[in-house]
């Protein structure tokens, strides 16, 4: 038996019951974890309201951090008592133990610690596809800006850094002056704060009237149009999230006078293979160990306390990454 956060019906946080269930043992192409550490992310918010629709009853949860206590038939990259972290489908994480797939769950370096590896792989490995396989037609050198909506939460610090480290001139955005010094002080190299500045207009004062060549966009319908605006001639509008709701339709016309291209991102296409998946996170694993990208962990809150973590998320009172104690 585990503590699970499960909901019976979309809704608010009141909606999520701790409950007592059943683990039992994995099957083919399987692993049973016990969670050390447990990540929360705004895709569980989108889960849990109906934004994104799924079946229920539902266990909430992306992202864990844990001990491997068994494995199916067919599991050759883990073995039991190995040190584990993941990011995958189905959700469930928020649990004391979960039997979860195989193909997702990477090995966790002894040098990182459960509570990081909680953290950072489904923010971590968001920031590896978008900087590093999300990229306009013309490509990123050196030197090209780029404009990162939400730079301050946990997706956002781990790219301020990685894209310093890649040599882009990020700028950022974020919904007040702290949380803009945030993200200078992990290597932004702008930062607009976009309550009391137009972002679009300052973009073009950083490029010189250029416009940005990639947006990183996982607020949605508030920055949208915006955005578009910011991008310079066959840029890339790279949405890949809805914090402030979904973007509304568009006709694709609007397009037309820069000749723009439009991807709605989404990680688990990009780690659908065990291949992919171990490439992505060794990525990962050597900027974290090298010192250039730190995980930080900005709240914590009990698992039995998931109501308000869920309540700061929505309230954009979060900065970094938050985890699910056990």
């Amino acid at each position: 038996m585990a503590l699970t956060v499960q909901i019976a019906r979309h809704g608010g946080p009141e909606e999520m019951q701790l409950v007592d269930l059943p683990v039992g043992e994995p099957g083919p192409g399987q692993v049973r974890i016990r969670h050390q550490a447990i990540g929360l992310n705004f895709i569980d918010v989108y889960q849990r309201s109906g934004l994104y629709q799924l079946p229920m009853p539902l266990n909430l949860g992306m992202e864990g951090a844990g001990i491997v206590e068994a494995v199916g038939e067919g599991v050759t990259h883990l073995k039991v008592g190995d040190r584990a972290a993941y990011a995958s489908n189905p959700p469930g994480s928020y649990s004391q133990a979960r039997v979860l797939p195989a193909l997702a769950v990477c090995k966790l370096p002894d040098d990182i610690g459960f509570e990081t590896g909680a953290a950072m792989m489904l923010k971590g490995l968001t920031a590896q596809y978008l900087l590093r396989r999300t990229l306009p037609v013309e490509g990123l050198q050196a030197g090209d800006h780029i404009l990162w909506h939400a730079a301050a939460g946990g997706v956002g610090l781990i790219a301020c850094q990685w894209a310093r480290a890649l040599g882009y001139q990020l700028i950022a955005t974020a919904g007040s002056d702290a949380k803009c010094q945030l993200a200078l002080a992990n290597g932004a190299a702008h930062a607009i704060n976009y309550r009391s500045e137009d972002f679009a207009a300052r973009v073009k004062e950083i490029t010189g009237g250029r416009g940005v060549k990639v947006v990183y966009d996982s607020v949605g319908k508030d920055t949208w149009e915006k955005s578009l605006e910011c991008l310079r001639p066959l840029g890339l509008m790279a949405s890949f999230g809805n914090a402030s709701g979904a973007v509304p339709p568009f006709a694709p016309a609007i397009l037309a006078p820069k000749c723009l291209y439009v991807t709605r991102a989404t990680l688990f296409v990009h780690i659908a293979t065990r291949e992919s998946c171990q490439k992505m996170a060794d990525d990962l694993f050597e900027v974290v160990r090298s010192g250039k990208v730190k995980i930080h962990i900005d709240q914590r809150f009990p698992l039995a306390e998931v109501q308000a973590a869920h309540r700061a998320l929505e309230a954009r009172q979060t900065t970094g990454s938050t985890i699910l104690t056990l």
